[in-house]
C-alpha cells in the first residue's frame, strides 16, 4: 500500500524505488569534524574526501563549504577538535606529573586514532602558529604557562616543551609501526623478519630479536620521558644555583 507522505516508517524520505536515502544527521561544524574522524579512522586520511563526507552527513557535498572552506581546514579541524580531548593544569606544582600525564593520554590518543597521528605530526608543520586553530595551540600555551611556573625561563619552557613533543611523537610512530611479518611463527627472529639480515652485518639488530618483539609501548614511553626528565630537572637545579 503507497505511503501517503512517501516518508519511510524510520521518517526518511523514500526514494522513488522505494528505498529510503541516507538519513542526514545533525548539520553543524562539530558534527561534520566528528564525521570526517570517523572516515579517517575507517579508511586513512587518503579516504576522506569531501564527497565521501557528504554521503556520510546525508547531505551535498557543496553544502559542506559553509562550515569548512577546503579540505586542509578540514584537516586542522579534525587536529584541533583531537587535540581539544588534551589538556594540562598549568597551576599544578607538580610540573614532571602533569607532563607524563599529558604524555600518556596523547598515546591513547594515538592509538584510538592511529590514522589520525600523522596528521597530528605534520598539520602544525604546514601552518605559521598565529593561523593554526587556536584549539591547537592551547596544550602550548598551557604547559609553557606550567613551567614558567615551575622555575623555567620562558625560552627553556620553549624547548621543553619541544622536547617534550620530539618523544611523544617519535614514540606514537614507532609503537605503530607495522614490525611482524609472520604473526603466527614462534621464533622471534622469523616472526620480525630478522632472519632476512646478513647476520655478519647486522649481529647485535638479529640478537635483540626477542627485545623487540616483546616491545611494551607503555613502557617505553616512560622511559623516554624518565630520561627526559632527569635532564630537565638537572637543569633547573643548575639555573637555580
Amino acid at each position: 500500500m503507497k505511503r501517503a507522505s512517501g516518508r519511510s516508517p524510520r521518517g526518511g524520505q523514500a526514494d522513488a524505488g522505494g528505498t529510503d536515502a541516507p538519513a542526514q544527521r545533525p548539520y553543524t561544524r562539530a558534527a561534520i569534524l566528528a564525521a570526517a574522524l570517523e572516515l579517517i579512522d575507517r579508511d586513512g586520511v587518503e579516504g576522506l574526501t569531501m564527497r565521501r563526507l557528504g554521503e556520510t552527513l546525508g547531505r551535498d557535498p557543496m553544502v559542506l563549504y559553509r562550515h569548512v572552506a577546503n579540505k586542509a581546514v578540514l584537516l586542522d579541524g579534525v587536529v584541533e577538535m583531537v587535540v581539544n580531548e588534551l589538556s594540562v593544569d598549568s597551576t599544578d606544582p607538580d610540573w614532571e606529573g602533569q607532563l607524563r600525564r599529558f604524555a600518556r593520554h596523547f598515546r591513547e590518543l594515538a592509538l584510538a586514532h592511529p590514522n589520525v597521528v600523522p596528521l597530528l605530526v605534520t598539520r602544525p608543520l604546514a601552518t605559521p602558529l598565529g593561523l593554526q586553530p587556536l584549539g591547537t595551540l592551547r596544550p602550548l600555551e598551557q604547559i609553557l604557562t606550567l613551567l614558567t611556573r615551575a622555575g623555567f625561563t620562558s625560552a627553556e619552557a620553549l624547548h621543553i616543551y619541544r622536547a617534550l613533543f620530539g618523544v611523544i611523537y617519535g614514540h606514537v610512530l614507532s609503537e605503530l609501526q607495522e614490525v611482524v611479518e609472520r604473526p603466527d611463527e614462534t621464533n622471534d627472529l622469523l616472526r620480525l623478519g630478522l632472519h632476512r639480515l646478513p647476520a655478519t652485518e647486522f649481529p647485535l639488530l638479529r640478537d635483540l630479536a626477542s627485545e623487540l618483539a616483546s616491545y611494551d609501548g607503555a613502557a617505553e614511553l616512560e622511559l623516554g620521558l624518565d630520561i627526559l626528565f632527569a635532564g630537565l630537572k638537572t637543569t633547573l637545579a643548575r639555573s637555580s644555583d
